[in-house]
């Protein structure tokens, strides 16, 4: 006789409509950023390094690359198909997000925005984003080893909002742009490097702070979309399985969420 399970009823792809809209986005962010840094080649970089430190090059070279594993492997962390039939895969990525994508890439993130010439508006948000980037990753990934797993989901969400700004950030760009673009001559006096300091500003603040925002909501209302169901009932199975106290492991669970 075998014990029942209780396995999640699977989610058709159109109600998580997210999906494709998010590997299609990143997939055309990284095509169009990337390559200009595959080269090796600064005079290809779209951001000019400062004056006197040519090494900025290098440091924002290395941001980027470890930037892009973090994006990927989010993008694959959040996949629910992956999670429940490959599970394996999802840990091997959950541990590449932490330690090979947000950490190195967070933490360059700092000098890249301190000695950045985007003006300070984008500087400060640039550093204070990478500080929350490292922040909830790491408190993430804490709980996960705690075995505290909801804790972990709800860092890890945040994590993902932070990941994802930088895509988000070209829209807003694009947008804050075309809105302020009519007062460059009026409101800026036609100073351009004024013009753009302050448009790249806006648009790094409303990239991530937005984004916050939206997971905030989301994890706040999450729980409410299934508060009419009744949870599964806990079965003993072989060997006693389920008569611990702890919380069970679930296909919720991301990231570095089986790390041990």
């Amino acid at each position: 006789m075998t014990a029942p399970t209780n396995r999640r009823p699977r989610v058709a792809w159109w109600r998580r409509p997210w999906v494709i809209p998010l590997g299609l986005g990143t997939v055309a962010f990284l095509a169009f950023s990337l390559p200009p840094y595959l080269s090796y080649d600064p005079a290809q970089t779209r951001v000019p390094a400062p004056p006197g430190f040519p090494e900025y090059y290098w440091i924002l070279h290395t941001h980027i690359m470890f930037g892009t594993i973090a994006l990927v492997t989010c993008c694959l962390q959040v996949w629910p198909w992956l999670r429940q039939r490959h599970p394996k895969i999802h840990r091997t990525s959950g541990r590449l997000y932490v330690l090979a994508g947000v950490l190195p890439s967070g933490l360059l993130a700092l000098p890249v925005a301190i000695f950045s010439l985007s003006g300070p508006s984008a500087q400060t948000s640039s550093v204070l984003q990478a500080l929350l980037w490292l922040g909830a990753t790491i408190a993430g990934f804490r709980a996960a080893r705690a075995r505290r797993f909801r804790e972990h989901r709800r860092w890890m969400v945040r994590s993902f909002a932070l990941t994802t700004s930088i895509v988000v950030s070209r829209i807003w760009l694009v947008a804050v742009d075309a809105a302020l673009k009519p007062t460059l001559e009026t409101g800026f006096d036609g100073n351009e490097l004024f013009f753009d300091q302050t448009v790249g500003g806006i648009a790094a603040w409303l990239s991530w702070v937005v984004n916050l925002l939206l997971a905030e909501w989301w994890l706040s209302r999450k729980p409410k979309r299934g508060g009419g169901r009744r949870p599964a009932p806990r079965t003993e199975g072989i060997g006693g399985a389920g008569s611990g106290g702890g919380e069970p492991k679930s296909a919720e669970v991301s990231l570095a969420a089986k790390v041990d």
